[in-house]
Order: structure tokens, then sequence, then C-alpha cells
């Protein structure tokens, strides 16, 4: 994952959710109606400053930003260091992982795929959000300044190709909504 801009820009990072308000608390809804009743044992993979986990009551976030790190333990998000291909955390440990606008920063998103149905419970779910390549959301924000400055280093894919991604992991996805090009892909590892 490419972190040396996000500890250099870990509060521009930040910023964009206060700035962009509205289109952050659409996202966040999006993504809420996917979700199961949680347990406790929850973890946003890439929480960055915990934008998400926080608001939707996952306690355990993994990210390599330092800073990010940092502002997502001051929203009470328990953030471990790390990547997303190596997840430090013991098998079947969580019954749900998150993945929001951050597999188009992995190195190698079909091993951290396998890496995330490692740790998750058999029956657990997976939700991967994300701007899809040509869709009207990635071509907005790609030339935009604060927001572009990260996804300039972004890899984007397509929803087939995630939803590809996943199967290859393992999962069987489940449910997708799509709009105006962000996608969230719902998926579960089989019991």
């Amino acid at each position: 994952m490419k972190t040396d801009l996000f500890e250099e820009y870990a509060g521009d990072y930040d910023r964009w959710f206060d700035e962009n308000r509205e289109v952050y608390l659409a996202e966040l809804a999006r993504i809420r109606g996917l979700l199961s009743p949680g347990d406790g044992r929850s973890i946003e993979i890439g929480a960055g400053s915990g934008r998400f986990a926080g608001p939707l009551g996952i306690t355990y976030g993994i990210d390599p930003s330092y800073a990010l790190c940092r502002m997502s333990h001051r929203r009470g998000i328990e953030t471990i260091r790390g990547r997303a291909e190596e997840i430090p955390v013991k098998d079947h440990s969580f019954s749900s992982a998150l993945l929001i606008t951050v597999i188009c920063f992995l190195d190698d998103p079909c091993r951290a795929l396998r890496e995330i149905n490692r740790i998750l419970i058999p029956g657990g779910f997976l939700i991967v959000a994300f701007l899809e390549r040509g869709g009207e959301v990635h071509r907005k924000y790609i030339g935009e300044g604060c927001k572009g400055k990260f996804l300039s280093r972004a890899v984007f894919y397509t929803s087939g190709e995630v939803r590809a991604f996943m199967e290859d992991a393992g999962f069987l996805v489940s449910e997708r909504e799509w709009r105006a090009g962000f996608c969230v892909i719902r998926a579960q590892k089989p019991a």
C-alpha cells in the first residue's frame, strides 16, 4: 500500500470528510444498509482515520499509516498497524470485515482478500466499497485537488474485476449496490 502520501498528508485526507460531508454521509449510509447487526468482532481493513469504523460501530481496524492509526485510535478504534496482505491476527478472529475505498491502494488485492478470508469465521461476511474504474465518481475525483492527490496513486477496478477477486479468494458474492460509480459489494465466507 502506498503509505508515504497518507503519512505526509494525513490531515488533508481526514479533512476531506468534513469538507464533503454530504458525500461522506451518503457513502456511510449505503454501507450501513448492507451491514448485519454487529457482534463486536468486526474489523475495517484500511481503517484510515476511523471515519467509517466509528459510526458503523466497528471497534477494530488495521492500517499501514502511523498518522492515520493515531487518528483512528483517537476516534475509539483499536487500530493495528499493518498491511491488508499480511494481517497480523489469528485465523477466524472476526465475524465481518470492511474494505472501504482501499482496494485501489493495495499492492496485491487478491492476496489481501485471501488474508481477509483467513481471519473471518466460517459464515463471516465482507463488504468491499470502492470507486469503480471509469465511473462518474472516479472521473470527478481523479482530477480534484485533495482527493486527486491520493487517487493519482490508485489502481482502479471494475465491479466485475472486484467480484472475480472476491470469488477467487473463496467468497460467495451475495449483494451489489452501485450508484454513480461508487460500488458496494457484500460477500460471505462459506460456513
